[in-house]
């Protein structure tokens, strides 16, 4: 059984109209939010093997808080710019070609591609927020074989959230 938890990066700042969109760092509520959500999966004992992550500025943010958080080195986390404003498509791409040791992974990245990955993998969910995490469980033991029809929600999970 392999896991999945997509994470919407935290809530971006906008006050600085010289940076790019990939270059905006985390708002005061995204840092706020961010370690929340981690201290939560904490709580659960979910830590992943590995955290991989968009290259844009919020997104590696995010993704380095949640591994303080979980005490998970940061060499844990892999960065790729193919997933700023990736796709369904490829986020699935970089699931599937991850190395089988790893059980619970973790992709840090954007909407609308990661509500598309909902969407295609079944879920109704209209819009994961910024923090989100939307958990899945895939009955494969090869990431290659990751697919909608053997995949179901585990949780879902966001800020404003209560349990």
């Amino acid at each position: 059984m392999k896991k999945i938890i997509l994470v919407r990066h935290g809530k971006s700042a906008w006050n600085n109209p010289n940076l790019t969109d990939h270059d905006r760092p985390l708002a005061e509520r995204g840092l706020n939010d961010v370690p929340e959500m981690g201290i939560r999966l904490k709580e659960k004992g979910i830590v992943p093997d590995l955290i991989l992550s968009s290259t844009a500025t919020r997104a590696t943010q995010t993704a380095e808080i949640l591994a303080e958080v979980l005490h998970l080195p940061k060499t844990k986390i892999t960065y790729d710019k193919n997933l700023y404003h990736a796709s369904a498509a490829i986020i699935l791409k970089n699931i599937q070609k991850q190395d089988d040791a790893n059980e619970l992974i973790f992709i840090v990245g954007h909407n609308p591609g990661m509500n598309d990955f909902i969407d295609f993998f079944g879920g109704s969910f209209d819009n994961l927020p910024t923090s989100g995490q939307y958990g899945l469980f895939v009955d494969t033991e090869h990431w290659i074989k990751v697919r909608p029809e053997n995949s179901k929600l585990w949780f879902l999970d966001y800020p404003k959230k209560r349990s």
